[in-house]
């Protein structure tokens, strides 16, 4: 008995040396980075640019796999699976992450303790969108026909208790109408359904289409935000079209499974941050649309906190209105 005890211990304590030194040699292979929604969306547009750039300093290839569906639900889910070595990555984005956990209808395998918070690359305000050629010019106007006609014009979303679906709502209910929700698993979903006719309207991202509106073939009517985008600077924000508190954001950052060794996760955030600091990015992402926002360490980790506290809130109002 004690002979078996001293060689339980030795091997617990043969782990406990293994650790750091895993961690001082990561990585050694290929890292992969989960993005929840699928390929050709602004969240996935963001999570390519940033892997291309944070490889370089990592020092091995870093490969992005779309595990889109459910709102995010699924490649959410496969993160907090993964193995916490440092080679399974995942963007995060909030609140989608937050709405889900406290979905009880979601019944999610995650908890919000499920993932380490490394860095936040984007923070994009919403936007509120229609065709190019749509009979709603202003958001007035969109306001308008869902009063006269309840539930007939159709809103889309990227997903149940998604920031979009919340901001569909948040206008609900200041503006006293009723929309058709359709919920789609991302942006270019959202793209085929409104240029070809199906849906009326989409709640989306500015970082989504902001090229589409400067070409006019889509008409941005709103910025869910307290300012206009320095992107999009001839659309009107919510708070000066009298809506001050619909106010909504998508953030996205890179995040670990939970118990990947800090030593790791270090080699992480220096090498996305590094990244994400750099002019070449900047120039990349002012290309494409996208705000960034940096945060890293305990910043971050209030952020995600705050998130958290924040989404119980509209998503306790939100299952109201279901």
């Amino acid at each position: 008995m004690l002979m078996r005890r001293r060689t339980l211990l030795a091997a617990t304590a043969a782990a406990t040396v293994a650790s750091p030194a895993m961690a001082q040699n990561y990585p050694r292979r290929a890292v992969q980075l989960v993005v929840a929604f699928p390929a050709g969306g602004s969240t996935d547009v963001g999570a390519r640019i940033l892997a291309a750039a944070a490889e370089k300093d990592l020092g091995q290839t870093i490969t992005v796999v779309n595990k889109a569906g459910a709102g995010g639900q699924i490649g959410f889910t496969e993160v907090a699976r993964a193995r916490p070595d440092g080679y399974t990555l995942g963007f995060l984005n909030l609140p989608a992450v937050n709405t889900i956990i406290l979905d009880p209808e979601r019944k999610a395998t995650f908890n919000v303790d499920s993932f380490i918070p490394i860095v936040n690359q984007v923070l994009d305000p919403g936007l509120i969108w229609v065709k190019g050629d749509s009979p709603y010019k202003t958001l007035a106007d969109l306001v308008d026909a869902a009063k006269k006609a309840p539930g007939k014009i159709s809103a889309c979303a990227t997903g149940i208790l998604s920031d979009d679906h919340l901001a569909i709502l948040m206008v609900q209910e200041v503006a006293k109408c009723e929309f058709r929700i359709v919920h789609f698993d991302g942006g270019a979903q959202q793209i085929t359904g409104v240029l070809g006719g199906h849906v009326d309207c989409a709640f989306d991202n500015v970082g989504g289409v902001f090229k589409r509106v400067q070409s006019g073939e889509v008409r941005g009517l709103a910025v869910t935000d307290v300012e206009r985008s320095k992107f999009l600077p001839q659309v009107p924000c919510t708070k000066e079209l009298g809506m001050p508190t619909v106010i909504s954001s998508s953030t996205r950052g890179v995040g670990a499974p939970k118990g990947t060794p800090a030593d790791v996760v270090k080699v992480v955030e220096t090498a996305f941050l590094k990244a994400i600091q750099s002019p070449e990015m900047l120039q990349k992402m002012d290309a494409v649309g996208l705000a960034l926002k940096p945060m890293v360490g305990a910043e971050y980790a209030k952020y995600y906190a705050d998130t958290q506290a924040q989404a119980k809130k509209y998503t306790e109002w939100a299952l109201k209105q279901r």
